[in-house]
């Protein structure tokens, strides 16, 4: 019979195998659940994965939107990669997110209608600094008294959506609205809106906050002694301890590194494409972003390339529900198949299938 054996190493090719493998059966699956909705896999999988690139009837709307959905994602998910290769597990950056989406709208609305250029750099320290004292608060739970940074992270995902509802009918709703919930639309509010820098390109200030972070978080993880600490950390947490890494120090950063990127990815969310604070403008990037880190093997580069990725699913999901009929949730399904068959084929990077005859009755 086959079992599974421990590789004396981690196996160097698998670890790189497993994210293609599991894209390419995540196509399989994902072919096979489109049939049994009674759509043509073929036609889905096209629509998804190709024409928003190479189908001109497609591409003018798609490419640009490439780069607007990628840049949350790359964002967070290198924030979380941090925490994740510590073993430091934070689960709540669509909390972070949102908070920091509400602290930077929270700033214009309260400065509105000023014209001034040092508005939209405020916006962004606001952003940031929100996404980070969100996640301060798990960090400060953990470190002092011990308590689970996944749940606690978690649980407060659903106090910042309350909390975002609330102020979409409260505080920020927009005075000339006539009673509808949502702030003012940031995209009217010149000083505060995050516009195309290039016009057709979707290339805005989130797109390049987010490329330069994947070349920080490189330098960083690779050339540091704070990214030393983390690999070691979550390669031998005796052995860091023994080096004198103290972790308490090392949960408040990644956890404050992660809340900080993901609360600049909502600030650039709400000041350009999402442009108002509402009730649900959140979408989800917080939790598709852990996909997105784990795909890219909370490697920098890898996270870039599997954010563009995810983008795409994104993008060509919203071109099958029109054009075909495919429901939102079988994108949805999807997407999360994406994570699945990368956990299960991740397996072999440690272990290796054996065969071992079966005793005689």
């Amino acid at each position: 019979m086959l079992v599974l054996e421990k590789r004396p190493e981690p196996s160097a090719l698998w670890r790189w195998l497993a994210p293609i493998l599991a894209v390419v059966l995540t196509l399989v699956a994902g072919g096979v659940m489109f049939a049994i909705l009674g759509k043509d896999p073929l036609a889905a999988i096209r629509m998804i994965f190709w024409d928003p690139l190479f189908n001109e009837t497609f591409a003018a709307y798609a490419r640009p939107q490439l780069l607007v959905k990628a840049a949350p994602l790359i964002l967070i998910a290198l924030g979380l990669s941090f925490g994740f290769r510590a073993n430091i597990w934070n689960i709540g950056a669509e909390g972070q997110y949102i908070m920091g989406a509400l602290a930077a709208a929270g700033v214009a609305l309260a400065l509105y209608p000023l014209d001034a250029w040092w508005l939209f750099p405020l916006m962004i320290v606001a952003g940031a600094l929100g996404g980070f004292l969100w996640a301060m608060i798990p960090a400060f739970l953990r470190t002092r008294f011990g308590t689970n940074e996944i749940l606690v992270s978690l649980m407060l995902v659903y106090v910042a959506e309350a909390f975002q509802a609330a102020m979409a009918l409260g505080p920020m709703r927009n005075p000339e609205g006539h009673g509808f919930p949502g702030s003012r639309n940031l995209q009217d509010y010149p000083a505060a809106h995050n516009a195309e820098l290039v016009a057709g390109t979707g290339m805005h200030w989130g797109v390049v906050t987010a490329l330069l972070a994947v070349v920080i978080g490189h330098i960083v993880l690779n050339r540091h002694l704070f990214g030393f600490q983390v690999r070691l950390t979550g390669q031998a947490p005796k052995a860091a301890r023994f080096a004198g890494v103290d972790a308490d120090r090392l949960v408040v950063i990644c956890l404050g590194i992660s809340g900080a990127l993901a609360g600049l990815a909502g600030m650039f969310e709400i000041s350009g494409p999402s442009g108002q604070v509402s009730i649900d403008f959140n979408i989800g990037y917080g939790f598709t972003a852990i996909i997105v880190a784990f795909l890219g093997r909370l490697h920098p580069i890898g996270i870039l390339l599997a954010g563009l990725l995810m983008a795409l699913s994104y993008i060509g999901g919203e071109l099958a529900q029109f054009g075909l009929g495919v429901p939102a949730a079988a994108i949805k399904a999807l997407q999360g198949m994406l994570l699945f068959f990368l956990l299960g084929v991740d397996v072999f990077t440690n272990y290796r299938l054996r065969w071992q005859p079966g005793r005689a009755g």
